[in-house]
């Protein structure tokens, strides 16, 4: 671009909107593009603008709506859909409801291109069709080639940086244990939980079954669940400490491969959770009877899109593990579960 004094600019071509402060606010007083006319000079000067900047053909540059379009084409991976440029600016959308997912890596080598910079809502986060996710643009207004071309390159490395992963409607089986509930001396409160919880990811309960406090009851409830294709099965009950609570222990009988017992997280500390072949068996921390929110939240998403956790996804999630028992609980959009990835 060159830079010209804005009397000697008409029938220049704008090469960036303008904009202008008002009573209503920040708003485009003359869009890119514009033909800067005789009467525009007095409106210009009162914006602050002595000087124009157009466009210099000659120069190996790219213009920030250009350079921006670039940016959201290789953020929008599959669920991903864009609009603009306002201001340079593209924002990225959900264009289908699941689990938003981030590629940390390749978003933290787009940031370290000169001039680019992308903002994203957390990863692991549930989403809805529409939801705002991202916003990307270059700080200038024009760029260099060769930083368009990095960026270009990650799109065509990754293929999509962020992408929204559409839940599975799993099949899932309730085991509730517990010899005073199972007699009938305690009501249950686990049941419209599970059932809530299930529901909002577009699970399907196949049923529920009530146990007491015996290891091979416990186990045959769990082997009748996988006989009828369940892909989740809850164990709800029996996951303290007490010697008396035998849950853990009739997971870990099944012969299941075991990810975690306890968590990083409070509430839900007493989560656990373990694979049997295809099947995704979860030890609900009693927390959730009575909190909204728990670690059990964390994790469902990503178990009903798909992701095989390990010990790993549990590790950092001591920091924002810290539920602070909010009065108006605003989860997801607050810190909980987000964790420190390094």
């Amino acid at each position: 671009m060159k830079r010209i004094p804005v009397e000697q600019a008409i029938g220049e071509i704008l090469c960036h909107d303008m904009t202008a402060i008002g009573d209503d606010g920040k708003a485009v007083a003359f869009r890119r593009g514009h033909v800067i006319r005789r009467e525009d000079i007095p409106q210009l000067l009162l914006m602050g603008k002595a000087h124009i900047f157009v466009w210099d053909p000659a120069v190996d540059e790219v213009h920030e709506d250009d350079a921006g379009l670039a940016g959201a084409k290789a953020l929008s991976g599959p669920g991903i859909q864009f609009s603009g440029p306002s201001e340079g600016k593209f924002t990225l959308t959900a264009e289908w409801g699941g689990l938003f997912t981030v590629n940390r890596a390749a978003l933290r080598a787009l940031n370290a291109v000169p001039d680019y910079t992308a903002a994203t809502i957390p990863g692991d986060t549930p989403v809805r069709t529409g939801d705002r996710l991202a916003g990307v643009r270059i700080i200038p207004l024009v760029t260099h080639r060769a930083n368009v071309d990095q960026v270009e390159a990650l799109e065509n490395a990754h293929g999509g940086i962020l992408s929204v992963r559409p839940f599975r409607p799993l099949r899932v089986g309730v085991v509730i244990t517990g010899g005073e509930v199972f007699s009938g001396a305690v009501a249950d409160r686990f049941e419209p939980v599970l059932r809530k919880k299930t529901a909002q990811f577009g699970g399907k309960v196949l049923d529920v079954t009530f146990c007491p406090d015996d290891l091979a009851e416990i186990g045959q409830a769990a082997i009748g669940f996988l006989d009828q294709g369940a892909e989740l099965i809850f164990f709800a009950g029996g996951m303290s400490v007490d010697p008396d609570d035998l849950t853990p222990m009739a997971i870990r009988q099944t012969g299941a491969d075991v990810i975690v017992q306890g968590v990083p997280m409070q509430p839900g500390n007493m989560l656990m959770l373990a694979y049997l072949g295809d099947a995704v068996l979860i030890g609900v921390p009693g927390a959730a009877m009575h909190h909204t929110i728990t670690a059990l939240d964390v994790i469902l998403p990503r178990i009903f899109a798909g992701d095989w956790l390990t010990g790993a996804d549990f590790a950092h999630l001591g920091e924002g593990g810290l539920c602070l028992g909010c009065e108006t609980c605003a989860y997801p959009v607050c810190y909980f579960g987000r964790g420190s990835h390094g």
